[in-house]
């Protein structure tokens, strides 16, 4: 089961002064991890926190394989397509987070990096790693085309309604599916996508 879906910016494009990475998006699936009873305000600032603990390795994780491939941060601002883009060779990865802080049980965290932006389920470590990387390939170009840039760097704006119904169809309660393609052109179609690649 995937227990999270997350979606950041990774930061300026200025690489002298990289900024912190910024979730604009964040989607937990499941029940709250924490059983014990408490205030809903708590649970829900204890779920960001986790959120944002990921966010940042994801960030990481894409720093340390930017700086391992020899390629540095370009200094112009990142574009978001206009057309549909395949995502087959975009860099992505996967790591484990120990149990403890942030999630009390070990997680692995799929990742994909596109532009500027970063996207991550974190699954449950017996889920199958190769669904969850074809999940996100599948998942990105989609929300592609809902992002907008804001202005300089890499600000841009989700619109939120969408992405949940995206979530809702390609990953409905946290369970990943076999898409295939006629399912996923249905999914483009009710929602106006462009085809998606």
């Amino acid at each position: 089961m995937v227990r999270a879906f997350v979606l950041l910016a990774l930061g300026g494009p200025d690489p002298t002064r990289p900024a912190p990475c910024r979730v604009l998006y964040a989607r937990a699936f499941g029940t709250p991890l924490e059983t014990s009873p408490g205030d809903p305000s708590r649970q829900r600032l204890r779920r960001k926190e986790q959120l944002l603990a990921v966010a940042r390795q994801v960030a990481s994780q894409c720093q340390l394989l930017q700086s391992s491939s020899g390629r540095s941060s370009s200094p112009q601002l990142p574009q978001l397509p206009d057309e549909p883009m395949s995502l087959q060779d975009a860099p992505g990865g996967l790591f484990q987070l120990p149990p403890g802080d942030p999630f009390p049980e070990r997680v692995t965290v799929a990742w994909l990096s596109v532009v500027a932006l970063a996207f991550a389920l974190v699954c449950d470590p017996q889920e199958n790693l190769s669904l969850a990387e074809i999940t996100l390939r599948r998942l990105a170009p989609r929300l592609l085309t809902t992002l907008r840039l804001l202005g300089p760097g890499a600000d841009v704006l989700l619109r939120p309604e969408t992405a949940d119904v995206l979530l809702n169809r390609l990953l409905p309660q946290g369970q990943m599916l076999f898409l295939n393609e006629h399912f996923l052109q249905a999914v483009d179609r009710e929602m106006g996508i462009k085809a998606a690649r």
